[in-house]
């Protein structure tokens, strides 16, 4: 029998916390998760729930104080939060990239695509100017930029939203790494761009055989896209399995109440019921309500859910939930942490 794959990236009890003048935001608190080589993970939530900083938090894109990191991130291995700046450097872009939430925001609006995707190839792969320039190309060409010679000199006011996209997309590949971080890659996007996004991101990862941690609201993406899903909810994970498992069987209240939000085609001509919705909103990082942070909106809610915080229960080797509704014949599985 062969050894279990090792991780590419394990996620360990990783808490970032800020301090602000009005108090501590524990924007991310005891998030434990694994990403397998070549292996697409979804990280769904509402906005707010602490997806994003998830993210920045692995690549150390926070700005240390006021944000205040703690855990342990391993990529192939090695602590990132245990290295010093210039050697999360050396990875940052090479072993691990990211595509922003917003590529508007996040190219440099005063230098052409081209050298902004070269920039990166120059610093990690040691290539010359001449050697970058034609890499940038290509990689434009292999983002299905058409006429990509001359897109390459052009600034980022001259792409649409997509072509953006997928310039932001080149970039993220142009090292190879061997993990991308997706922040809500379609968000801007209207639905047929967002499909094509979607598809080449797809085609891209069989090709090189990169891993990719999806973070995003849109659950249609995530059954499209993703393998494995991890679901967040203020702060942290409550629960985690396969894609289809999810979907089919979803065991926490909060993933059945996204999930109840989707809206479906017909739906309510054959059931004649309005579209499912989560009372409330996500409670402030500042002010976690007691016990399950999910309490004050869940209609499943126990007496014991506003008091204590529920631990997390092991249902199968690849499938965990955080309430206390599965406790009862499974109470011999729970977690050792709360």
């Amino acid at each position: 029998m062969n050894p279990p794959e090792a991780p590419l990236l394990a996620v360990r009890n990783l808490h970032t916390r800020f301090h602000t003048l009005d108090g501590v935001v524990n924007a991310v608190d005891g998030v434990d998760f694994e990403v397998y080589p070549g292996e697409t993970l979804g990280l769904v939530g509402e906005s707010g729930c602490g997806k994003s900083v998830t993210a920045f938090s692995i690549l150390q894109l926070l700005r240390c104080p006021p944000a205040e990191i703690q855990g342990q991130v391993e990529f192939e291995g090695v602590d990132l939060l245990g290295l010093d700046k210039e050697a999360v450097r050396r990875i940052r872009g090479g072993g691990i990239s990211m595509i922003f939430q917003e590529p508007m925001t996040s190219l440099n609006p005063v230098l052409k695509i081209g050298e902004q995707i070269a920039e990166g190839v120059r610093v990690h792969k040691k290539m010359t100017h001449r050697q970058s320039r034609r890499w940038a190309v290509e990689m434009l060409r292999m983002v299905r930029i058409s006429s990509p010679g001359s897109r390459a000199r052009q600034y980022p006011h001259k792409f649409s939203g997509g072509m953006r996209q997928r310039a932001m997309i080149a970039m993220a590949l142009s090292c190879r790494p061997r993990l991308i971080l997706a922040d809500e890659p379609t968000t801007a996007l209207d639905v047929t761009i967002q499909a094509q996004v979607m598809e080449l991101m797809q085609e891209l990862k069989k090709e090189f055989n990169t891993a990719i941690v999806l973070i995003t609201h849109d659950l249609g993406v995530i059954a499209e896209m993703a393998s494995r899903v991890v679901v967040m909810y203020a702060g942290k994970i409550v629960e985690e399995a396969p894609v289809r498992e999810i979907f089919k069987d979803p065991r926490h209240p909060y993933t059945r109440g996204l999930l109840g939000s989707i809206p479906v085609i017909g739906r309510k001509a054959e059931t004649g019921r309005r579209l499912q919705e989560i009372p409330g909103v996500v409670p402030s990082p500042m002010e976690a309500p007691p016990g399950c942070r999910f309490h004050p909106r869940c209609s499943e809610a126990l007496a014991l859910c506003s008091t204590q915080p529920p631990p997390v229960i092991r249902l199968t080797d690849n499938r965990c939930v955080r309430c206390w509704l599965e406790a009862g014949d499974n109470e011999k599985k729970t977690s050792d942490f709360v």
